[in-house]
């Protein structure tokens, strides 16, 4: 138990500090945002880059870790968007919010909280599932979204591509790990002085980024529809990694990957679930909210996930 608190507190320590510094105006709003903007557009780049260029390939890619965290987020997405349908919402506020049960926050809470409870050493697995997850879920949100837009009657298909090649390509990312790949599979060699400053800016990220999510968290607030609040916890934070269980089990994951996918599985709803819902102006308010209470909740289910793992 001492363990498990050892893990995961500190973790959501350095959220709350970021919350209480920005709420008592100790730190400014903009400030922040500038926190966040570093850690999303520069240290989290950083990081990625230097996983991806530095990991084994053949080892960290294989099927049945992507199907198994893949899989479960798809039908988790599905999930969403019926449970909002049912709930009375229109079929654009519903995309929003199987995007919210769709995208994990599986950078700035999944690689820290694996981190601290295995060790930098299992975080292959994550960088893995990381590598493809802003590209698979945005082609998914926005596919569905520009559907429901046209009204089912038919996509204009060159702009439709155009728009999520867009998106993704302008992800730094995405650009991060395609040039990761490149220096991965050609074995292009960097100089040190630059590893070394690359490493400098990504030691950075982590505490930066719960910092600055801490910090911005400050801006939301709880409104909206609590049943699709709750709903949406409950899938994130319960169904997705008992799925990604399930699935990771039959696919005979070994034990590190088994690990990784759960928890990332395990984690609250990432910002990018807000940028989506304000890209299309819809659901703003239920993808704030559940944001704020998924990442504050996930503190004790994160708990749970990690006591029952092997």
């Amino acid at each position: 138990m001492s363990a498990l608190f050892n893990i995961v507190l500190p973790v959501f320590l350095i959220i709350g500090a970021g919350y209480v510094t920005t709420r008592m105006r100790l730190l400014g709003m903009s400030a922040v945002e500038g926190v966040l903007s570093f850690t999303q557009n520069f240290a989290f780049p950083c990081l990625l880059f230097r996983a991806i260029s530095t990991f084994d390939i053949g080892e960290q890619f294989h099927a049945p870790l992507l199907l198994s965290f893949y899989a479960a987020a798809t039908i988790c997405f599905v999930l969403g968007l019926v449970g909002a349908r049912l709930l009375g919402r229109d079929a654009q506020d519903s995309v929003v919010i199987g995007f919210c049960c769709l995208f994990s926050n599986s950078m700035m809470l999944g690689v820290p909280i694996t981190e601290r409870a295995f060790g930098p050493g299992a975080l292959g697995a994550n960088f893995a599932i990381i590598s493809v997850h802003a590209p698979y879920c945005y082609v998914i949100g926005i596919v569905a979204m520009e559907y429901v837009r046209a009204g089912g009657t038919g996509l204009p298909v060159f702009a439709l591509i155009r728009r999520i090649v867009r998106q993704i390509l302008s992800n730094p990312l995405v650009i991060a790990l395609i040039l990761g790949f490149v220096v991965n599979l050609t074995h292009l060699a960097i100089p040190g002085p630059v590893i070394e400053a690359l490493d400098m800016i990504a030691r950075a990220a982590l505490p930066s980024a719960l910092f600055a999510v801490g910090g911005v968290l400050v801006q939301y607030k709880l409104e909206g529809d609590w049943r699709l609040i709750g709903m949406i916890c409950l899938i994130t934070l319960l169904v997705h990694p008992a799925l990604t269980w399930v699935f990771g089990s039959l696919g005979g994951l070994d034990r590190d990957a088994f690990r990784s996918a759960v928890l990332t599985a395990s984690v609250a709803p990432g910002i990018n679930t807000y940028v989506f819902a304000n890209l299309y102006d819809r659901g703003k308010r239920s993808a704030a909210s559940s944001l704020l209470i998924a990442t504050g909740v996930c503190l004790f289910t994160v708990w749970f996930w990690l006591s029952v793992l092997p």
